[in-house]
């Protein structure tokens, strides 16, 4: 199924519905993933079945102090907690399995569950907020947030399965965080996020978004320009990214649609302020017509930050560019400073801070090739958005699935089998790729008794 055409069931036909209703199916029981799918290439139909095993339900584990549910742990000896940008990408393919509506509900329930937990002990202005990672005690509760799709990823799971209990129970809460997101990373209301963290810790606040991104390398934490409270710290950051700003504004519009799918009218037009203020300031503030893309800012000044990173690639996924802006993009996303042997860099490979394997420094990872290409396949650049998503998967084919790649080489870094790389599968499954293309097989393949 293209992407287009999966992006436009908006309360109709689910792939549930088009899978005879697998989701209802036992939660008991092997599955055999080979026989859900068909492809033009055997070896992309291993790559499938590694993925989903290895990359999605290897990582579901039992409940662990504080979290109550069944959980998504990533991968490695590190990542022990249950994250937000890395379960989006496992939930999304884990709701095409039969039987999994249940397991996915109380995974998201995780999130609220910290929420309320939170909340119970912070003052107003930091209630709502969930936390990049839900860690595995005796780990101390991380002060900061994450890349905020929670929303876009219970739309994808719906528009798999159809689950509109799902529904009913995340709007609310989706809602509150993306408002506790506004107020307390948009400080001075002008439209655009920044990072921060309420432990005051720079590298905190980094953590917030890719980590290790050039275009933060002068960040800064302040006080917040306005709020004169007793207890206040030094936990804003003083650069709006175009990552965040982008990833909220496609989580908005997610709710936007999920709103109107559940009849709630009222929600559905408290949030399209926010996404057009949003996506003005990004045009006003963040666009540069020379480097050909959108670029952070210093959070007081709007002064732009002259390194093009991977989330300067971000607003594409969100539907902010203009199609002009957008064909500029694709135009220099085509050039050799981003062209690597395997494309997409985490930083345009003639800054002098470039290095093929750097973390989020030089770097590929799935997840962002995947968004990036999806973003241009929405803007009719098809044939480049295929030609990383093609160059993505060969590439794992060829190494391994792996956390991130050296961009020169393609050779694996990182975490073996990490969960965000089920984004190998959504590039197939999507419509992205053209070399290897995957669809699920007819429905009643899988009917259970």
């Amino acid at each position: 199924m293209k992407r287009r055409d999966f992006m436009k069931l908006a309360g109709g036909t689910t792939l549930a519905q088009l899978f005879g209703e697998i989701a209802d199916a036992s939660e008991s029981g092997e599955i055999d993933i080979r026989a859900m799918f068909e492809s033009n290439r055997e070896d992309a139909l291993k790559l499938t079945e590694d993925v989903i095993q290895k990359c999605v339900l290897d990582k579901i584990v039992p409940p662990e102090p504080p979290l109550r549910q069944m959980w998504v742990r990533p991968g490695g000896p590190y990542y022990k907690g249950q994250w937000i940008w890395d379960t989006m990408f496992v939930l999304d393919l884990l709701s095409i399995l039969p039987g999994k509506k249940k397991l996915i509900r109380d995974i998201f329930q995780n999130y609220w569950d910290f929420q309320d937990r939170w909340n119970a002990e912070q003052p107003d202005y930091a209630r709502d907020m969930i936390t990049v990672a839900i860690k595995t005690e005796p780990q101390e509760v991380r002060q900061f947030s994450q890349i905020p799709i929670l929303a876009w990823g219970v739309e994808r799971v719906y528009r798999r399965n159809g689950d509109k209990d799902l529904l009913k129970q995340c709007l609310g809460r989706l809602e509150r965080f993306h408002e506790w997101f506004w107020r307390e990373r948009d400080v001075t209301n002008v439209g655009l996020v920044a990072v921060g963290s309420y432990s005051g810790k720079i590298q905190h606040a980094r953590w917030e978004t890719f980590d290790y991104e050039c275009n933060m390398d002068g960040l800064k934490l302040t006080p917040h320009p306005t709020r004169k409270g007793k207890n206040e710290g030094a936990w804003y950051g003083d650069i709006c990214v175009t990552g965040n700003t982008s990833y909220l504004v496609l989580a908005e519009r997610s709710l936007v649609r999920l709103a109107k799918i559940m009849g709630d009218s009222e929600m559905a037009a408290r949030r399209r302020p926010r996404i057009e203020k949003a996506v003005e300031a990004m045009r006003t503030h963040m666009w540069d017509e020379k480097a050909g893309t959108f670029l952070s800012v210093k959070r007081d000044t709007m002064e732009k930050i002259p390194v093009a990173t991977i989330s300067s690639w971000m607003p594409l996924t969100a539907g902010v560019p203009t199609k002009a802006m957008a064909r500029r993009m694709a135009g220099v996303l085509s050039s050799p400073a981003w062209q690597t042997p395997l494309p997409v860099p985490t930083v345009d490979s003639t800054d002098k801070r470039w290095k093929s394997k750097s973390f989020w420094r030089g770097d590929v990872w799935p997840p962002t090739n995947y968004q990036i290409s999806s973003g241009l396949a929405d803007y009719g650049h098809r044939d480049l958005a295929a030609d990383i998503a093609d160059k993505t998967v060969a590439n794992a084919i060829k190494n391994g699935i792996s956390e991130h790649y050296d961009s020169v080489s393609g050779k694996p870094l990182g975490v073996k089998d990490y969960c965000m790389s089920s984004t190998l599968v959504m590039m197939m499954l999507d419509g992205l790729t053209q070399e290897y293309t995957l669809k699920c097989r007819d429905s009643k393949q899988f009917d259970r008794p």
